[in-house]
């Protein structure tokens, strides 16, 4: 343990938190419950979070802290943090549940793992990071990642505020009652993402995988490649701009939607309101279970 030096990360948690970062602790290895618990203005480096006492909630309680080289393997290690910076740092799969109820923390070059690896924070930006987590992100507010991979089976559940940005996700159920979120540059492999979303937008991204976005509000893609069976049904104020459609078939089904799609479509069907603009469609469904006063104008390219 040594006074902290002027390091960069210390200096961005001195700019960021106006407080003076007094104290570090470097390279040792902690094992016992809390170990440093409630601790405020300090640097954690090189240090390991590991051993047979098995101890939790290692850092629980914190504020204005930087923590960089450092290795967690016990569970709850950052609980209720207000204010941090972690620089290339390794949380593993035991960890379980590393970043719940906390506010203000940037992650850098990071690899976070554990079922539940972030969960009801506030404020939080991660670039960079690697991220295998099952249930990643729920319930979550202003969070950004940035040049992030990750995967993860049900991902942001009931988050608000979100930004993504060169991300590159894997997942299956994603997305799901999300509000207010930008998505850029991004590959989103997923499956039934989006569903009771409302104010999302996506742009100049590929969106792959079936069910997109069922029951969505003021759905808003642009530039996107968008790839799968039966998507953006059930849909209000879903508008699609310069888009490119792989693989689709039953699209658009009950939904109210402006859709300009620069490539063929498999099928359209039963659309409630809107129009749908598109290069070829092989077939238009409007049959007997089409909505009562369905309005929507289809038209292509090719037959014009």
């Amino acid at each position: 343990m040594a006074n902290a030096d002027g390091d960069l990360p210390v200096r961005g948690v001195q700019e960021r938190f106006g407080v003076e970062i007094c104290m570090r602790y470097e390279n040792e290895s902690y094992d016992e419950e809390r170990a440093l618990y409630g601790s405020h203005d300090i640097v954690v480096s090189g240090c390991s979070f590991d051993g047979p006492a098995d101890g939790e909630s290692a850092l629980k309680e914190c504020k204005d802290i930087v923590i960089e080289k450092c290795n967690f393997r016990l569970r709850y290690p950052l609980w209720h943090v207000q204010g941090a910076v972690i620089r290339n740092s390794v949380m593993t799969e035991t960890c379980r549940a590393a970043l719940w109820y906390d506010k203000n923390v940037e992650i850098f070059e990071s690899s976070l793992g554990g079922i539940k690896a972030l969960r009801e924070c506030k404020d939080c930006t991660l670039t960079d990071c690697e991220i295998v987590s099952p249930e990643f992100g729920w319930k979550c507010s202003d969070i950004s990642l940035k040049k992030c991979k990750l995967q993860s089976e049900y991902v942001f559940l009931e988050t608000k505020k979100l930004y993504l940005d060169n991300v590159d996700m894997k997942g299956k159920y994603s997305f799901q009652y999300v509000e207010d979120a930008l998505i850029e540059n991004s590959i989103l492999d997923t499956k039934d993402a989006f569903w009771h979303s409302k104010n999302i937008t996506v742009r100049d991204s590929v969106v792959k995988g079936e069910y997109l976005a069922w029951y969505s509000e003021n759905l808003h893609l642009i530039r996107c490649k968008v790839i799968g069976t039966q998507p953006l049904c059930y849909a209000k104020g879903l508008v699609l701009e310069e888009c490119e459609m792989i693989d689709t078939d039953l699209a658009f089904e009950y939904s109210d939607v402006k859709a300009d799609i620069c490539s063929h479509i498999i099928s359209v069907k039963n659309p409630v309101s809107g129009y749908v603009k598109a290069k070829s469609i092989g077939e238009i469904i409007l049959d007997e279970h089409q909505k009562a006063g369905a309005s929507c104008v289809i038209t292509c390219e090719e037959n014009a």
